[in-house]
């Protein structure tokens, strides 16, 4: 087992396809593919029976957290899945990430052990788990591209397309499947950074008239549940 730890700023961005390859142009020389390019992301997000831990973040708090579990690409072909817990604060974003087997992960979310011989990121895992008695309450998944800084490696551009959730069949091993949470225009783009933002990068967002964006990809599901009831009536796919 395996722990990461990160600590950066986030900004998210709601993008036609048209900005998005306006953007692109503008970011050669600044930007390129990290080491994985392109990708497929799967979430499984955990919370309580009434959806507190969501309910408490669309109200902005100066701090919230939340609990998924996530695996690029597809635990079926030997990947690791990771735990992650998120944290944000006065706009600061904290991650704490733990690789494990799915195997093991879904034991760990199944019967919630804890030993001295834990990893601090598990504990801190299992202290978010005695507070919050949560379990699997929805399935996300989306196409990712990923650039990093040519000159500051710690500047990562994110974009997000097919994003696709589900109620029903909530593991990461029953396929990447589910219902279009956005319309097929618009890539959620975000901008990861440990600092200040690039003075460049301002400038081109500005010219292109590119504005962060309130977004929240597990919100959005919670609010189709109580747009539509959406989580009670799922239909296509069966358990």
């Amino acid at each position: 087992m395996t722990g990461t730890t990160f600590q950066r700023y986030e900004k998210k961005y709601m993008l036609t396809r048209k900005q998005c390859t306006a953007l692109m142009k503008c970011l050669t020389g600044w930007l390129q593919p990290d080491q994985y390019g392109s990708y497929t992301i799967s979430n499984i997000y955990y919370d309580t029976d009434n959806f507190d831990l969501i309910r408490m973040s669309i109200e902005k708090p100066v701090y919230k957290e939340k609990l998924r579990m996530r695996c690029y690409g597809s635990p079926e072909a030997g990947n690791p899945v990771f735990l992650e817990l998120k944290k944000k604060y006065d706009g600061v974003v904290y991650k704490r990430r733990a690789e494990l087997t799915y195997q093991d992960a879904e034991r760990f979310m199944t019967t919630r052990p804890c030993s001295e011989g834990d990893t601090q990121i598990m504990k801190e895992i299992g202290y978010f788990l005695s507070v919050y008695p949560v379990k699997p309450k929805v399935f996300l998944s989306y196409d990712r591209v990923a650039l990093a800084g040519i000159e500051d490696s710690g500047l990562r551009v994110t974009f997000d397309t097919g994003m696709r959730f589900r109620r029903t069949s909530l593991s990461l091993n029953k396929g990447n499947w589910g219902t279009d949470l956005l319309d097929q225009d618009k890539i959620l783009m975000e901008v990861k950074v440990p600092g200040a933002f690039p003075l460049w990068m301002s400038r081109v967002f500005s010219e292109l008239g590119i504005f962060p964006s309130s977004f929240s990809k597990y919100g959005s599901c919670y609010e189709r549940y109580l747009a539509d009831g959406f989580f009670k009536r799922e239909v296509g796919h069966s358990a």
